[in-house]
């Protein structure tokens, strides 16, 4: 798959978000992407020749790899990666929505106000299209929903590679029994140590990634209510000081006819 184009996707849609969001972006790409197209592939690559058992029987290497390798760790990793990045893509979709209905709103009052230059049609276009949006009203909502999705998958993810491989780490010797094994036949994993070394590695990257969607999330929650309860107490100051202005004025108005 292309990690550069995803990257690129990502990159366009994290221009508006938080600086936790930023954090969290270079967090997947360099310490999960970069780990796994640099080095965890090569370490999996035998994953499945270097897998050993002590019989004969033809078929019962496979069935034991299946029985305890039913997904190979890379394939899992790399969709944990698509489903984490896609509920970016959501901010990116109604970013793009928005700068669609401006440009459109744009193009229609020029064409009535017809005095407006090419040039500075242009420029306002460019300006448009390089503007970062405030997170407030459905982007916030567009936002927080794309964080609760990403912690979902993480979470998810994570379960379904502590339960698939019944732990993070990996063992130096299975035994298997299933058929055609003649018996209880003993199945040796190559490079157990380094394997368990990169799944705990990853499985640490994972997790920092959820704390830092915790985090943000955390803040856009408290970011909205703080400026919810701004507003009503600025709501509250007006309705005061209008009631003031119209109690002076009666006041003002009894004096003057007495």
């Amino acid at each position: 798959m292309s990690w550069p184009a995803l990257y690129a996707q990502l990159v366009g849609a994290n221009r508006h978000s938080t600086s936790l969001g930023k954090i969290w972006l270079s967090v997947l790409f360099i310490f999960r992407v970069m780990v796994l197209v640099v080095a965890a592939e090569s370490v999996w690559g035998d994953e499945q020749s270097d897998f050993t058992c002590n019989t004969l029987q033809p078929g019962c290497e496979n069935v034991c790899y299946d029985q305890f390798f039913p997904v190979s760790h890379i394939r899992l990793w790399c969709l944990q990666l698509v489903f984490v990045s896609t509920p970016t893509l959501l901010v990116a979709m109604y970013v793009a929505y928005r700068n669609h209905s401006d440009k459109k709103r744009l193009l229609q009052g020029s064409g009535r106000a017809g005095f407006l230059s090419s040039k500075g049609q242009e420029e306002d276009l460019e300006t448009l299209k390089r503007r970062r949006l405030p997170i407030a009203g459905a982007l916030w909502w567009t936002y927080a929903c794309s964080l609760v999705c990403r912690l979902l998958f993480e979470g998810g993810f994570m379960y379904a590679l502590y339960v698939v491989y019944d732990g993070f780490q990996m063992p130096r010797l299975v035994q298997c029994d299933q058929w055609p094994c003649p018996n209880l036949v003993d199945c040796f994993i190559s490079r157990p140590t380094e394997k368990t070394i990169f799944t705990v590695f990853m499985a640490t990257a994972s997790s920092i990634c959820m704390v830092l969607n915790m985090a943000e999330l955390a803040y856009l929650v408290a970011k909205a209510v703080t400026s919810s309860l701004r507003s009503n107490e600025e709501r509250k100051k007006c309705k005061k000081s209008s009631r003031e202005r119209t109690h002076n004025k009666t006041t003002h108005v009894s004096l003057v006819s007495t």
